[in-house]
């Protein structure tokens, strides 16, 4: 539980006339919020950046405490990827908010038509504590480009992260416009109570189908950033030893607590040993070569505590006590909240490990021969958030990337597409709902309201009283539809 807080737009206890208080005042403004300009928007987003470089080393500070990330880390994902999306707000959100023209159907011709981007209005962000200040910021500079107000629900399971966030909060905007309620379920809760426009939540499925059906009670819409069991596939063709690098990072970038994690892998029979030979080496050359050393090493991320720990832990019992075997790793310090970088095999089909989304530095590997057998059993199962596939043959990533789906995918990389500013970045029906980043960030908080403009009245054909004249003309129209 986050530390009680005295800041004026920051609360712990899910105080229910608080809130609705806040989120009154939201309303309001939300309302004058729909005539912002760009200028008004980009300055919003300008202050949040420089907030964010001000605050880099109380943040690399936040988070190392919170669950020992590196800097480096901390860098790469908290803090880059926040400049990132302002950036490219900055740059584009007049593009964004300019009315689009488009052309007339035939039927109608006399008329003028364009897109309108209007703010949605009032929105909620709730951000899950693997990266609290990407997840948390990232939607944040979405919502201030559509010119929406937003009330924000950080993870009490980073306190020290919550706590800072509330401070950036409080700093740089008025409470009418953003505002910060730390706390646990309960204020998540309370928060889901209000007719929202629209709420962004970041998290896992079960927790998703919960703020969805809160969100039905008011027609809210809401983007949906989940998770799942990303695939891994690696054919004979591929190039090994960059995969091996490019997978172990993909795989234990925060100690592999990322919503996009390569969770489990296919790997072509024929280059099974190689690829494992080379992902231990490069484990001992990242990490060091025991599991005192990774324990102690800077480069490696903990757990964020010990409940997930025994978590990840029951997971990979599970498996072993079903048959599976540990290639490497293995070892879990729960007091420590530490889990080795660990590669299995011999998975049975019933281990809960193939069932359960790891979020962990366990990496189950699996055999296939034929490509038809992964692509199978991946169609079998809930849609990924993410795929990654690596190969040198073209028919092997036209087949993978027509006859699957996921959110997003990545050909001979891990985890960059989430980098990407000009894709979106989502899931599809169980890894989420909705696209963040660039402008389909923008988009998500934004009402696209359709405009037609009458120019002359050739409409006055529709309008009764009908004789045959009209009717003929309303048969003949099908020609011009």
């Amino acid at each position: 539980m986050a530390q009680a807080s005295t800041a004026a737009n920051v609360t712990e206890l899910p105080d229910l006339q608080r809130i609705k208080d806040v989120f009154a005042r939201q309303q309001k403004q939300a309302i004058r919020l729909r005539q912002s300009t760009a200028a008004e928007r980009i300055a919003k987003i300008e202050r949040l950046k420089q907030a964010v470089e001000d605050h880099r080393d109380e943040i690399r500070e936040a988070c190392h405490r919170d669950f020992r990330k590196t800097e480096v880390e901390t860098d790469l994902n908290e803090i880059l990827t926040i400049l990132s999306e302002c950036n490219d707000a900055i740059r584009h959100v007049r593009k964004w908010m300019r009315p689009k023209r488009v052309m007339p159907t035939q039927l109608m011709m006399g008329t003028s038509a364009w897109i309108q981007p209007q703010p949605k209005g009032t929105s909620l962000i709730i951000a899950p504590w693997n990266f609290p200040f990407t997840l948390m910021f990232g939607p944040l500079v979405s919502a201030l480009a559509a010119g929406c107000t937003a009330i924000l629900k950080p993870s009490e399971m980073t306190p020290h992260s919550s706590a800072l966030m509330a401070r950036i909060v409080r700093e740089i905007f008025p409470e009418d416009e953003v505002a910060l309620f730390e706390g646990d379920a309960r204020t998540s809760t309370a928060l889901l109570e209000q007719p929202f426009d629209h709420i962004f939540f970041t998290g896992a499925p079960a927790i998703g189908k919960i703020v969805m059906e809160a969100a039905a009670k008011n027609l809210t819409s809401v983007t949906l950033e989940l998770g799942g069991k990303s695939p891994t596939i690696i054919d004979k063709t591929a190039n090994i030893d960059l995969a091996a690098r490019n997978i172990m990072f993909g795989k234990l970038t925060n100690s592999g607590q990322i919503c996009i994690a390569p969770d489990y892998l296919f790997i072509h029979e024929s280059v099974k040993d190689q690829f494992v030979a080379r992902c231990i080496e490069v484990i001992q050359e990242r990490y060091g070569d025991t599991a005192d050393a990774q324990a102690m090493s800077p480069n490696f991320t903990h757990i964020v505590n010990e409940r997930h720990t025994r978590r990840i832990s029951a997971l990979l019992d599970d498996a072993v006590k079903r048959g599976a075997r540990v290639i490497t790793g293995g070892e879990v310090r729960e007091n420590e909240s530490f889990i080795q970088p660990t590669l299995i095999d011999n998975i049975p089909a019933e281990a809960d490990i193939l069932h359960e989304e790891i979020f962990g530095p366990v990496f189950p590997i699996m055999t296939f021969r034929e490509l038809d057998e992964v692509i199978g059993y991946i169609n079998e199962r809930p849609k990924p958030l993410a795929l990654y596939l690596w190969s040198e043959n073209d028919d092997n990533v036209r087949r993978v990337m027509e006859e699957t789906t996921s959110g997003g995918a990545c050909i001979n990389h891990t985890l960059v597409h989430f980098l990407h500013a000009r894709l979106p970045f989502g899931g599809v029906n169980n890894s989420g709902i909705g696209a963040a980043h660039g402008e389909f960030g923008f988009r998500e908080f934004s009402h696209m309201r359709g405009v037609v403009k009458t120019r002359f009245m050739m409409a006055r054909m529709l309008f009764p009283p009908y004789n045959a004249f009209k009717l003929l003309f309303i048969r003949l129209s099908k020609y011009f539809v």
